[in-house]
C-alpha cells in the first residue's frame, strides 16, 4: 500500500503503474477495464472511493437536456475528487436520444466514466491521448465528417426526410436539423427548403 499525500504523488504513482498486460482489445484500440482500473486504484489507495453523481431532478443516475443524455462520475483519491462527463452512447459513438437510452446503456457508460475519471488521476492516462480525434474509451473508430452524406433534393432519401420533417413539424426546425445532422451534411439553402414543412 502507498503512503503518499498530495495529487502530485498520487498522479506520479498512478502513471508509472504499466497497464499495458491488463489492457483489452476492441477493434483497433487498446482499453482498460473498469475492473482492472479500480483494482490496481484500490490496491495504491485503498480508501480511494467513486461517486455517482443523480440527478435531483429525475433522482436517475443519469441527467438529461431534453434530447440525450449523461452521467456524472466522481472518483476521489487522497482527498483530491475528479469528476468525468460522458455521453451516453449507442454503438456507433453517437449520443443515444432520450428514448432510446436503457438501464444498460447508462450502467456502461457509468462504468467507461469511471476509467475516465481514474485515468485523470494519472492511471492509464495515455490511452486517452488524443481523444477529441478518436474515442478511445468506446475503442471503436470515429464517425468522420467525410463520411455522412450531402443532403439534396436530389438523393434517394430526400422523400424520407421530408416525411420526417412533416412527421415532427411541431419541433423548431433547428431541433430537426440538429437530429437530421447526425446523418447528414445539411447545406444552408437545404436547411431553408425544410422550413417550408415546419409550422
Amino acid at each position: 500500500m502507498k503512503t503518499t499525500t498530495g495529487s502530485k504523488t498520487t498522479f506520479k504513482t498512478l502513471t508509472s503503474l504499466n497497464v499495458k498486460d491488463r489492457l483489452e482489445k476492441k477493434g483497433r484500440f487498446d482499453y482498460l477495464s473498469w475492473a482492472y482500473a479500480w483494482a490496481m486504484v484500490k490496491d495504491q489507495y485503498p480508501d480511494a472511493n467513486r461517486k455517482v453523481y443523480e440527478s435531483e431532478a429525475t433522482e436517475l443516475n443519469f441527467f438529461t437536456d431534453g434530447r440525450t443524455g449523461y452521467v456524472k462520475v466522481g472518483v476521489t483519491i487522497e482527498g483530491i475528487e475528479h469528476i468525468d462527463y460522458l455521453p451516453i452512447m449507442g454503438h456507433n459513438n453517437q449520443s443515444l436520444s432520450i428514448d432510446k437510452i436503457t438501464s444498460f446503456a447508462v450502467n456502461k457508460t457509468i462504468q467507461r466514466s469511471t476509467v475516465k475519471a481514474i485515468a485523470m488521476h494519472g492511471l492509464g492516462l495515455s490511452l486517452w491521448a488524443g481523444e477529441d480525434l478518436v474515442d478511445i474509451s468506446e475503442a471503436a473508430p470515429a464517425v468522420k465528417q467525410e463520411s455522412k452524406p450531402t443532403l439534396k433534393k436530389t438523393s434517394d432519401k430526400w422523400n424520407d426526410v421530408v416525411n420526417y420533417v412533416k412527421a415532427n413539424n411541431t419541433k423548431s426546425l433547428s431541433s430537426i436539423v440538429k437530429t437530421l445532422e447526425t446523418k447528414y451534411i445539411i447545406p444552408t439553402a437545404i436547411k431553408k427548403e425544410l422550413g417550408a414543412y415546419v409550422n
